[in-house]
């Protein structure tokens, strides 16, 4: 391995003596029982949250040290046992710290109401109106506790996936050419982009054959994640886990509803197009295995990391000096695990705490996807970077709704910027392409899964289990609801829903279409309006989790609650894919 393409996890601790001496510092001392009882008093409250800030401070660093070493090779038990330390720490302090809640609830509301008026308790003004909002949903101090103890254990769903996925999934290897090859998730998703049917089909089925053999303790698995989310929304008196989720976020449910109603509107564009790319690639049937296939060939971008980080910098430029130094230095200081390797964890993401500067995993391969993820990774680092710059710890942490816009804005000021540079039509037709494909994979996608989850609950919710054929049955059902009769519905990919990792928490999905749809109208605006539009930005990359997720958006000119920014979404895809016909 190249040095200079692994991440500095010695960033956070510089040897694993320093992260042993933390976590003996929070494990020595994490009581918090000369603060029960006593929160009505603001000063008391104050040096209970700043007790709880230091501790909590310091669990984040090390379950950021412990769960990137564990990603970077799950193979190694070492950082598993780490990992499994710290989860378990943090579900004690967690515990310990249950009464906060319970106790602030019991407040009378006008005392609730002076708390948040109180100058000296103005980075935990949101949290208390929050609270206020939250009361009929808190328990009582023993309950909660028992809620905050079974942490550890409700993540274990989760976790049993991650292992199926990246360390048990038998894929073995697949033949290339001539050549047999270890098959992966990264090279998955390189072959679907093959030009060689054969081969994408072969792929295909090899690698939902591997989910296939372990179906049945995949469907349990999720089976009881759900479960988990349904028992959780019951006993805090919500009406369903999506309402739970959505209230979690601080999110009204009118969002979900206008994203729900205008994707229905929106399916008729999402099977024209579909027609006209199996028109493109003159098929005379497209299998699901076929969508991934450029509709214009020998145009993707195949580049060496650094060319493809350089195209992200460029691309970016348009927000300005500041943003591009930040990117250059995420390159220069390692901030950023590069290549796909044996037992690292597959895909890609983002992390950090409010210590530390973010960090990114990626698995990069030279395609036009990998680029864009560059751009869309660094988008959420660059977020975090700015909220953890400008807000208090307790202010720093945004919500997972907004977590998707940033990241999206980068993919889609990356695409505009080629789309200005192009000099060659077939290129543009390309780029065209790209652009189409990320709102049908980024918004008419995760939809389709949103549709998913809300089955999928409402099911457990009714008293109906969740078996593998009432769930394949389903996800059947939407992938033709969605991609019409242009597709042919190959039977593996009614085992598509056993493959999805977000599937574990509960309504995350939906938010990446949100996203898309917020990111569509910033990128417009700052486009069209230049310099006063990127200063709107920013102030929402620097707000963090400073106000409800949908207030803070309209700081950047785009309200959720109303249909326009669904609306102009879609007007986006139908607009694009005209122009893409015209060429």
């Amino acid at each position: 391995m190249d040095k200079g393409y692994v991440w500095a996890t010695e960033d956070i601790y510089p040897s694993l003596d320093d992260w042993e001496t933390d976590f003996k510092k929070v494990k020595d001392d994490f009581s918090f029982s000369e603060f029960k009882g006593k929160l009505s008093d603001p000063k008391i409250f104050y040096a209970c949250m700043k007790k709880e800030e230091k501790i909590f401070r310091t669990v984040d660093k090390l379950f950021l040290y412990a769960s990137m070493n564990h990603d970077a090779d799950t193979r190694v038990s070492k950082y598993d046992a780490l990992l499994s330390r710290v989860t378990s720490l943090a579900a004690k302090v967690g515990a310990e710290t249950a009464f906060v809640l319970p106790e602030l609830t019991a407040l009378s509301e006008e005392k609730l109401l002076s708390f948040a008026e109180n100058p000296d308790l103005k980075d935990y003004d949101y949290t208390i109106r929050l609270t206020l909002k939250e009361k009929a949903h808190v328990l009582s101090e023993s309950e909660e506790k028992l809620l905050a103890e079974g942490a550890e254990t409700f993540s274990s769903f989760h976790d049993i996936f991650g292992k199926i996925d990246d360390a048990d999934l038998p894929l073995g290897t697949i033949r290339i050419g001539k050549e047999k090859t270890p098959f992966s998730h990264g090279l998955y998703s390189v072959l679907l982009h093959d030009e060689d049917a054969k081969l994408r089909r072969k792929a295909f089925k090899k690698y939902y054959g591997a989910y296939v053999s372990l179906i049945n303790v995949i469907s349990a698995t999720y089976y009881g994640s759900v479960k988990k989310d349904c028992y959780k929304a019951r006993v805090k008196k919500y009406s369903s886990a999506l309402d739970m989720a959505l209230s979690g976020e601080d999110v009204p449910e009118i969002v979900y509803k206008n994203l729900i109603s205008a994707v229905e509107k929106g399916i008729p564009s999402l099977h024209e197009y579909m027609a006209v790319k199996k028109k493109e690639l003159k098929y005379k049937r497209m299998h699901t295995y076929d969508l991934y296939v450029p509709s214009v060939k020998k145009a993707e971008l195949k580049l060496s990391y650094e060319d493809a980080y350089d195209l992200v910098i460029r691309g970016l430029s348009v927000l300005g000096e500041e943003y591009t130094e930040l990117l250059k230095k995420a390159r220069d200081n390692r901030w950023i695990d590069v290549e796909e390797r044996k037992g690292k964890r597959s895909g890609a993401y983002s992390t950090g705490v409010y210590d530390s500067h973010p960090f990114v995993l990626l698995n990069y391969q030279k395609t036009t996807h990998d680029v864009f993820t560059i751009a869309h990774e660094l988008g959420h680092s660059i977020h975090t970077y700015f909220s953890n710059k400008n807000q208090p710890y307790a202010k720093a942490d945004y919500r997972i709704f907004v977590a998707e816009v940033a990241s999206t804005v980068n993919e889609v000021l990356l695409v505009k910027y080629l789309l200005k540079e192009a000099k060659d039509g077939k290129f543009k037709k390309y780029l065209l392409s790209y652009l189409l494909e990320m709102v049908r994979t980024t918004l008419f996608r995760q939809t389709q899964f949103a549709e998913f989850e809300e089955f999928s609950h409402s099911s457990v919710e009714n008293g109906v289990p969740l078996t593998k054929d009432n769930m394949c049955e389903k996800y059947l059902e939407l992938n033709k609801k969605y991609y019409g009769k242009a597709v042919y519905h190959d039977e593996e990919i009614k085992y598509e829903w056993a493959r999805i990792p977000h599937f574990y928490r509960a309504f995350y999905v939906y938010k990446y279409a949100t996203g898309i749809t917020s990111a569509l109208a910033i990128a417009d605006r700052i486009l069209n309006e230049g310099e006063p539009a990127v200063k709107d930005y920013f102030k929402f990359l620097s707000s963090g989790g400073s106000d409800s997720p949908v207030e803070l958006l309209k700081i950047a000119g785009v309200d959720l609650t109303g249909e326009k920014p669904f609306i102009k979404a879609m007007g986006v895809f139908k607009d694009t894919l005209k122009e893409y016909e015209k060429l």
